[in-house]
């Protein structure tokens, strides 16, 4: 987090949604297929990683995301200091996961940006560039999926009813800002 430069330029607001940087959150993924791995999860983050498909679990300080049979998104829940880009966390599950070859810890903190959104018109928006079909995920709290947004790759968390967090690669997360705010212009 060192340095910390955003790609995007500013809250969005509009009537019935806004659109805003969470900035700094560690982002960790993790890999893995053993018993010994998942054990060695729960004991190391005291929570239980989600094994059905667009599923989340959340903890205190941590929520993990569901990507693939033996792949999950850690997030901090809060967001961390901009002073350094080390994590105790991260540090732990190197030290009893990786170091351990049980599986792989990978710090993706800065490669991708989240964006918290919410408002009424949150999955109209959606509707507009996206060709998942978000009527039962907008009902499902926890629920995550990945899918495209005008083209490009996301993944979106439902925090609440009407709100999400959205991560996006950070290459592509001014693009998909521009096209979000000209979107919600027509809503």
């Amino acid at each position: 987090m060192l340095n910390y430069k955003t790609s995007i330029k500013g809250d969005v607001t509009y009537s019935d949604l806004e659109i805003k940087e969470i900035k700094p959150i560690m982002k960790l993924i993790i890999r893995g297929k053993t018993k010994d791995f998942i054990k060695a999860i729960g004991k190391n983050l005291n929570m239980v990683l989600p094994t059905e498909a667009n599923t989340s679990t959340s903890a205190e300080k941590l929520t993990a995301f569901w990507l693939s049979p033996d792949e999950w998104m850690l997030i901090s829940n809060e967001t961390v200091s901009e002073d350094n880009n080390t994590y105790q966390v991260e540090d732990e599950l190197i030290k009893n996961i990786s170091k351990a070859k049980l599986g792989a810890v990978t710090d993706v903190s800065d490669q991708f940006v989240m964006l918290n959104i919410k408002g009424s018109k949150v999955f109209d928006l959606f509707a507009t560039g996206s060709p998942f079909n978000f009527n039962e995920f907008k009902n499902k709290k926890g629920s995550v999926v990945q899918t495209i947004l005008s083209h490009i790759d996301v993944i979106i968390h439902l925090m609440e009813i009407n709100e999400v967090n959205l991560l996006v690669r950070r290459s592509f997360s001014q693009h998909l800002h521009s096209w979000m705010s000209d979107s919600a212009s027509r809503l």
